[in-house]
């Protein structure tokens, strides 16, 4: 079969990447380009929708997310996203920076909407079209562009084009018309503003260069199928003079015969052939070239609708994806399309066009011929267009170019060989050779502007040569040619040239070239020297490794250039590596002795680790940068010298300096700071001692302070730590020197803030100093609770007034124990009244005040006190307390104030009251409702009915509970005293009731009895209270039932239901009965009978007394779950209550009760309409196999679920009854499987075809093969097989049965129909694989590219079919599997030719070694043809190792000497051996001479033991090459070969080699190769040994010529120096003339016109000496 002309792809099947098939659609699943899919997915209807994006171009990675839009679109190649929801809003989103791009809303619907640019929307709604540019800010909405046309209303629009330069659109829809579908066009031009309708399907814009055409034809072609035929069309729009006009083109469209409703559904117009793809519905692809619209080729390519299409990213070919989820590609195959088409010689013009359009191979011969034809006819100008558009310009070669430059020119014209180079540049970029050809003539006429026009054309092939021959003319242009011909070094040397030095690191860089920076910076600094400076900075930024630093900053240094430098060294040492620390000393040196403030910044910045410290620290004290010399120094006198002169020392640094040095250390230059300046220092040695406290410790600064007896210097520095430190000596000795200081203020803070001192030594370091002010002596008594020892010590000392002014300003709260003091002194009660009543009473703590005098008995004393607070309005309940205590025990009428009085603490009170009178403390505790406290005392004095009536009247439940519980020893009192007296005399029923309450909550149902029948049996305003009367039944039900019957037939106003229900938990059926029945509520009676007593007869004779339907529908109830169905039946049909009829219908139908259940179900059908009812009367007359009633009642009007009674008759076996149910409602799937239980099969494949349903026709295959009905079975398996799901279920079926030729005969039917999917042709292929392999290539060749090839491959291998596993693996692209098996099964599968071509493909490079040694087993004779194919996928130096192990490295001899080129060490030591052993010394010679990588010595020592000389001679030659010239010359003489030596000697440039060899030559009387080495070795001899060797030897007429040359040479030297001294004399004599009569400042002031003034000094501040000779550096610039 001839090789298509195209390549057609399965890129991705949807369905593998998790898309539904029901996602796969138009409205769904869009693609824009060949980059990405996007589906809008929702897996059900509970799950949220989702947007899925499969990235083509990145291993088909797929990118969820939870968007929710009607429609979504993604960008051409970018991960831009545009979503449309409700039709009118629109939003744009970059996914890949995670933010939104535009939005906007629309105010009509978009109904399609589609990317065609890079930028672009086009929108198009049901009146209009817009087109949005989403970069643009400045568009903010769409722009509308024009409006529809009426052709396209009621259309469905499938498609929305628009040309490049966007002056065209076009919007394709469709409509269903007259059965068919007709494809409606509306085509737009934006210039003129105006629309065309057209009929057509597709459509699209493209354009071509037509023959002798200066620019593009743009065109539009589309595509239509009407009722008469199909059409495709070509016509061009916006024609440009003086381009020519375009044939408009109308060819027929294909269609088979059996497609009548096909039609294109998609076109595509490739840019790089020219080429359209036409798409149609039905799968088929079209191919036509767009400028003759000939058909090149058609075939069908899916059997499911392509309903999207885009091109590919290169245009060249299209993509789709087409309903079942396949991804398809197709493009040309630009290897086979020119053989394809010239197999028809109708389509030669075509190919020859097509193949020099896009450059296509195939057509060379054709090409070839069509030039010598026009060549040798003489049309020069067609020839050399046909050479110009040769494919891939194999035309192109010098030997063209030569013919064309031998025709001669004709008079008038241009010449045939610039007519061609037009050609080739009007075409586009000419090759190395064709512009060295057209530059000469053009350099020669001096017309270099065209060469830089074609250049930023980019029409020049760049070459070496090329730009050698630009470089007379201009550097920079030859500098552009350098650099696209990739000539590194001479880029460079350009860049130079033209001074263009701040381009040459960055090229370098690019261009991967390093060249000598050291000499080209030397070079850059003399002559410009801030940019070798900045050249220098790059460099070293780039890679420091790249120069010589020393070198460089010789350099700058030698130029004065300190600033430079220092701007390089800083960038070089910038990682601070330990080996630069040399460069970091000498960094700092330079700038130290220049500009010391740049070396105090760089050490500020702390750059350098590495420096010389000592010598830096040195330096930087001898340039006063204190600071910086003491970060350096590190031993103890240097540091204690610089840090005396605090003045010149920052105080921030001095302190922060302190904090490096030790604790001795800090110590030590402390004490020297004191002691060289201490009116200097003092305040410095302050702020450190207090900033290191406590690193120093407190004791020793104080003693260093004391030593130099400074109290100032100790009292600001314990201030300055006193209000952190938690030392007591620090707080004392700071008390200490601020009362020696007199601060007294700063005493008294102390004492009043300060936690950390001893109190006691405090106090008593006060009382010693008696001091006059008292204060800091009151705070500290004060604040440490020593109020007795104060108020002793001011009473002894007589200062009353100190203490007046402690409790009246400085504490009052203090005065409860002033107050004990005095007294226990025995102090006059005058004075004390007197200092009480000068003292705040607000301010006094009443309470304590009350306790410290009532604890000395001296409570009256207060009496005057207390009434005096309480009358100027003192509230505070202690007074009231205190009043109370006073009138308890003076009895001045207690009982009044405690019944009055609110303000005192009942609690207090009661408890001072209760051994003194328990009646006042029950009026205290009732006041204050201090319950326990109050029970207490009651109960100790049997008080019960005072508790009794406080209780009721408490009405508190928890109190309650307490006197109640069990504990309570007084209970039964209590309750006496409830019962008798308290109840009775109450008239609250809220009080009542939480004492009912209480006694029901303390389980005493006794006591509750006997309150509730003294509140209710006997006459009371409770007697008729219902809820009273519900306790007490509910309470003698629980306690003493023998009373409930009597309060039945007494009390009237309790609840029955609630105590019936009652009784019946507690078991009282009877009661609960007589209940119900006195309350005439027959229908809870019934049930206390049925479910209680449990007596149904009982319950049926209540029914018969009262005769009430609920009765009998509770009765039968009973009866039913009784298991009494037919009782119960009877007596539902007594109540006609059918509403329990899904009960009793299943109760019925499992005891068997059909003919009673028909009875109750025609019951319950006069006033029930219920599916229930209906389905179980249907069923009952299945069941019971009334089947003409069954029919009967189907046909009248039921709502009975015909479909579950038909099941439940077919799982039952009643196969008749669920036939006619199942015809009765049309249900074809469940009649045929219900049919094939009845045998009648072929009724059952009619109901399967109308049932059209998998399990359906499953199950009917299944029965037609178990008949051996195959044709049957066949028309089901037809209709399984296209379901992928239960295609493997039907095989294994069929094998199972071992009907192996049917299943082939099913499966080949099956290739044929329209859902015909990949899982049948691989069925197929595996079933022949097993049953009959003969045909399982033919299979594999016609229908690869539908097989699942894993499959396949499994298959094969079970079956050892190897050529086809082999065919298999190649078209999987699985090339090293395919490699691997071709080895493994040689004897079956194995082909050179196929071989090779796999083996180039393979990705695993293990493979190719393998191959070598299968091949050195079983092929050696090819080994070298596949080691040819394998020599750029290869290791060489394996192969050698491979080889040289087996010993067969003469085997692979070509393939050595074809790789030496790549001079290899183990190729050409491979190489070596080899020639070696078969004495081949020529090819030996070249070998050692053209390829270097070799051991040289060892082969020199190998050959120079050779039995011939050539090989000596050899071994000589290499020890020359390595510069062993003792050894060279050694064997050249041993061999005679004086020449070699004498050369070997001239190579060396060593003299006493020379000399050497010439005093051998004198010594062996050799005069001839005396002379030869005095002229070889010219330079090299010196004149005082030529003239010894010759005077000692009588050489003198030898020597001769050599002296004669010597002394000509001496002379001219001489004779050139004393010109050049002369002419430096007579330059500098001008020089000093112009000096004498020019201005002092300079001749010119302008730089203009004198040019930049040379650089004399370095600018500040850097105008310093360093004090070092600018040395030589031995190097010289280009």
């Amino acid at each position: 079969m001839a090789p298509l002309p195209i390549k057609f792809t399965e890129n991705l099947q949807l369905t593998s990447v998790g898309i539904q098939q029901s996602s796969i659609g138009f409205n769904s699943c869009t693609l824009e380009s060949d980059h990405f899919i996007c589906v809008r997915q929702k897996v059900d209807e509970n799950a949220s929708p989702e947007v899925i994006i499969i990235n083509l171009k990145n291993n088909n990675s797929v990118m969820k997310r939870p968007i929710k839009a009607d429609s979504a679109i993604m960008h051409w190649s970018r991960e831009i996203i545009a979503l449309k929801a409700g039709g009118k809003t629109l939003q744009i989103f970059d996914l890949a920076q995670k933010s939104k791009i535009k939005s906007t809303s629309m105010q009509e619907d978009v109904v399609f909407w589609k990317w065609f640019s890079e930028t672009s929307l086009g929108l198009v709604t049901d009146t209009s079209v817009y087109h949005w540019n989403i970069f643009d800010p400045s568009q903010v909405a769409p722009q509308k562009m024009f409006d529809r046309n009426q052709n396209l209303s009621g259309c469905q629009i499938i498609n929305y084009r628009v040309s490049e330069d966007e002056k065209w659109m076009c919007v394709v829809g469709i409509s269903q018309q007259q059965g068919r579908v007709v494809g409606s066009m509306q085509l737009y031009s934006k210039e003129r503003g105006i629309s065309q309708a057209i009929e057509g399907h597709a459509a699209a814009f493209g354009s071509l260069r037509l023959d002798d055409a200066s620019t593009d034809t743009k065109v539009f072609t589309f595509a239509n199928r009407s009722a008469t035929g199909a059409k495709l069309h070509i016509v061009e729009v916006d024609h440009t003079a003086p381009n020519p006009v375009f044939q408009k083109k109308a060819v027929d469209i294909y269609f088979p015969a059996e497609a009548t409703s096909d039609f294109p559904v998609a076109m595509q117009v490739s840019k790089k052939y020219k080429v359209i793809y036409l798409v149609t519905k039905f799968g088929f692809i079209h191919l036509y070239d767009l400028e003759t619209g000939t058909t090149m080729f058609m075939n069908r390519i899916s059997s499911d609708t392509i309903f999207t299409t885009s091109s590919d990213e290169e245009s060249s070919g299209i993509i789709g994806v087409n309903r079942k989820g396949q991804v398809l590609s197709v493009s040309i195959d630009e290897t086979t399309i020119i053989p394809y088409l010239l197999q028809n010689p109708e389509n030669a013009e075509l190919a020859y066009k097509l193949a020099s359009r896009a450059g296509l191979p195939g057509a060379d011969g054709l090409y070839q011929q069509r030039f010598e034809q026009l060549f040798n006819t003489g049309d020069y100008q067609q020839a050399a267009k046909t050479a110009a558009n040769s494919p891939q310009g194999f035309l192109r070669t010098p030997q063209t170019i030569e013919k064309f430059k031998s025709v001669p020119q004709q008079q008038g014209q241009l010449s045939v060989i610039l007519q061609y180079f037009g050609m080739l540049l009007d075409q586009g970029k000419l090759n190395q050779h064709e512009t060295l050809e057209l530059a000469r003539p053009v350099l020669q006429q001096s017309r270099k502007h065209l060469l830089e026009k074609w250049m930023n054309e980019g029409k020049l092939g760049c070459s070496e040569q090329l730009g050698d021959l630009v470089r007379l003319h201009d550097v920079a242009l030859a500098q552009r040619i350098y650099q696209e011909a990739g000539a590194a070094q001479k880029v460079i040397a350009a860049m130079a040239e033209s001074g263009n030095f701040d381009q040459i690191l960055p090229y370098s860089r690019s261009a991967g070239y390093t060249p000598d920076f050291n000499a080209l910076l030397q070079h850059i600094t003399r002559v410009n020297p801030d940019q070798g400076a900045a050249f220098a900075q790059n460099i070293a930024k780039e890679d420091s490794s790249l120069i010589d630093v020393d070198r460089a900053v010789d350099i700058f240094q030698s130029q004065g250039m300190i600033q430079q430098a220092t701007a390089f060294l800083l960038d070089v040492l910038s990682a601070n590596q330990p080996e630069q620390g040399h460069l970091q000393t000498r960094l700092l040196e330079m700038n130290l002795m220049n500009a010391p403030q740049v070396a105090d910044a760089i050490l500020g910045n702390e750059m350098f680790s590495y420096y010389d410290r000592p010598r830096i620290a040195q330096l930087c004290e001898q340039a006063g940068l204190l600071t910086r010399a003491l970060e350096h120094y590190e031993d103890e006198a240097s540091i204690k010298r610089c840090i005396v002169q605090s003045d010149k020392i920052p105080e921030d640094f001095l302190i922060n300096y302190f904090g490096k040095l030790t604790v001795e250390l800090s110590l030590s230059c402390l004490d020297a700071m004191l002691s060289s300046n201490i009116r200097q220092n003092l305040q410095a040695v302050i702020n450190i001692a207090k900033k290191y406290s406590d690193l120093l410790g407190p004791p020793r600064i104080i003693e260093l302070l004391e030593k130099y007896r400074t109290a100032e210097g100790l009292y600001f520095y314990l201030g300055g730590i006193v209000n952190l430190s938690e030392d007591k000596d620090v707080t004392f000795k700071y008390i200490e020197a601020a009362t020696r200081m007199g601060q007294m203020q700063e005493v008294e803070r102390v004492c009043r803030e300060s936690n950390a001192y001893d109190p006691e030594r405090i106090k008593n370091f006060l009382k010693e100093q008696k001091l006059t002010e008292q204060l800091p002596l009151i705070i500290v008594c004060d604040r440490f609770n020593m109020i007795h020892d104060l108020v002793l010590y001011l009473y002894k000392n007589q200062q009353f007034k100190s203490i007046e002014v402690y409790v009246q300003r400085i504490n009052p709260s203090r005065t409860p124990a002033v107050i004990a003091g005095l007294l226990d002194m025995d102090c006059d009660e005058g004075v004390l009244k007197g200092l009480l009543s000068s003292v705040s009473p607000q301010s006094i703590p009443i309470d304590e005040l009350v306790a410290e005098v009532e604890s000395r008995n001296r409570l009256k004393l207060l009496l005057p006190f207390l009434e005096a607070t309480l009358a100027a309005g003192g509230q505070q309940q202690a007074i009231f307390n205190a009043l109370a205590k006073i009138y308890i025990d003076s009895n001045a009428n207690p009982e009044n104030f405690l019944r009055e009085n609110d303000q005192y603490d009942t609690l207090t009170v009661g408890k001072y009251c209760e051994k003194r009178d328990p009646n006042l403390a029950f009026i205290a505790y009732q006041k204050g409702q201090n319950d326990l406290e109050l029970i207490n005392v009651t109960s100790e004095n049997s008080m019960f009915k005072a508790q009794a009536r406080y209780m009721l009247g408490r009405a508190d439940p928890e109190i309650w509970s307490y006197v109640l519980s069990d504990n309570n020893i007084h209970r039964r009192s209590l309750v006496d005293q409830v019962i008798s007296t308290a109840v009775p005399e109450s008239t609250d029923p809220e009080q009542v009731s939480i004492a009912v309450k209480a006694f029901i909550d303390s389980d005493l149902p006794v006591e509750l009895i006997e309150l509730l029948e003294k509140i209710i049996l006997e006459p009371s305003t409770f007697s008729d209270n219902s809820n009273l009367q519900n306790l007490l039944m509910l309470t003698a039900a629980k306690s003493d039932r023998g009373r409930v019957a009597n309060y039945i037939q007494t009390l009237d106003n309790y609840s029955p239901d609630d105590i019936a229900q009652q009784c019946i938990e507690v078991g009282m059926y009877e009661e609960a009965f007589l209940i119900y029945k006195k309350a005439n509520n027959h229908a809870e009676a019934a049930n206390v009978l049925v479910d209680h007593v449990v007596s149904i007869d009982r319950a049926q004779e209540y029914a018969d007394q009262v005769d009430l339907p609920e009765v009998w529908s509770k009765v039968a109830k009973a009866q039913l779950d009784g298991l009494r169905v037919t009782d119960g039946i009877e007596s539902y049909i007594r109540a006609q209550d059918p509403s329990n009829f899904q009960e009793v219908i299943e109760i019925a139908t499992h005891a068997g009760k059909d003919e009673d259940l028909i009875k109750f179900l025609r019951m319950a059908r006069k006033t029930l309409r219920e599916p229930p009812v209906d389905t179980a009367l249907a069923f009952c007359y299945a069941r019971t196999n009334q089947l003409p009633e069954l029919e009967e009642f189907l046909r009248g009007v039921n709502v009975a679920n015909v479909e579950e009674s038909g099941d439940k008759a077919y799982e039952e076996g009643y196969h008749e009854a669920a036939k006619i149910f199942f015809s009765s409602i049309s249900n074809w799937a469940k009649l045929a499987t219900t049919l094939v239980h009845l045998e009648d099969y072929q009724a059952a494949v009619e109901c399967a075809r109308k049932a059209n349903s998998v399990k359906v026709w499953k199950q009917v295959n299944e029965a037609c093969v178990a008949k051996k009905e195959f044709r049957l079975a066949q028309i089901c398996g037809l209709n399984l097989i296209v379901h992928a799901d239960e295609l493997a279920d039907l095989v294994k079926q069929y094998e199972r049965n071992g009907y192996f030729d049917e299943l082939i005969s099913l499966l080949e039917a099956g290739l044929g129909l329209e859902r015909a999917h990949m899982g049948i042709f691989t069925e197929l292929g595996i079933a022949l694989s097993k049953y009959h392999p003969e045909r399982v290539m033919e299979h594999l060749r016609i229908f690869w590219g539908r097989i699942n090839i894993p499959k396949m491959i499994r298959a094969c291998e079970e079956a050892h079919l190897w050529p086809e596993l082999v065919f298999l693996y190649t078209h999987y692209d699985e090339y090293d599997n395919a490699a691997l098996a071709m080895m493994e099964r040689a004897a079956d599968a194995w082909e050179h030719n196929s071989f090779k071509d796999i083996l180039v493909k393979v990705s695993n490079i293990e493979v190719y070694y393998r191959a070598l040694n299968f091949y050195l087993q079983e092929q050696p004779s090819l080994i070298t043809d596949l080691l040819q194919v394998l020599t750029p996928r290869i290791d060489v130096n394996r192969v050698v190792r491979m080889f040289e192990k087996s010993d067969n490295i003469p085997l692979i001899k070509p393939f050595l000497l074809n790789v030496q080129s790549q001079n290899k060490r183990a190729v050409n030591d491979a190489i070596n051996d080899l020639l070696i052993e078969e004495e081949d010394y020529k090819q030996l010679r070249d070998s050692v001479q053209n390829f270097d990588n070799y051991e040289a010595v060892a082969l020199a020592q190998r050959l120079e033991k050779h039995d011939l000389v050539f090989f000596r001679q050899i071994a000589a030659s290499i020890y020359r090459k390595n510069k062993r010239w003792d050894k060279s010359i050694a064997l050249s003489k041993q061999d005679k070969l004086y020449k070699d030596a004498i050369e070997t000697s001239a190579m060396s440039g060593k003299q006493d080699v020379v000399e050497e060899l010439v005093r051998y030559f004198v010594d062996i009387g050799s005069k001839e190769c005396y002379v030869g080495m005095l002229y070889a070795c010219y330079d090299l001899i010196p004149m005082h040994t030529v003239m010894e060797i010759s005077w000692r030897n009588g050489l003198n007429d030898f020597t001769m010529p050599f002296m004669i040359s010597y002394t000509a040479q001496q002379s001219s030297t001489i004779s050139e120096l004393k010109k050049d001294n002369d002419e430096r004399k007579a330059r500098e004599a001008a020089e000093k003339k112009d000096e004498d009569t020019g201005p002092i400042l300079g001749q010119s002031r302008l730089m203009l016109t004198q040019g930049a003034p040379m650089q004399t000094g370095s600018p500040a501040p850097y105008a310093q000496t360093n004090g070092i000779m600018p040395q030589p550096t031995g190097y010289r610039g280009f």
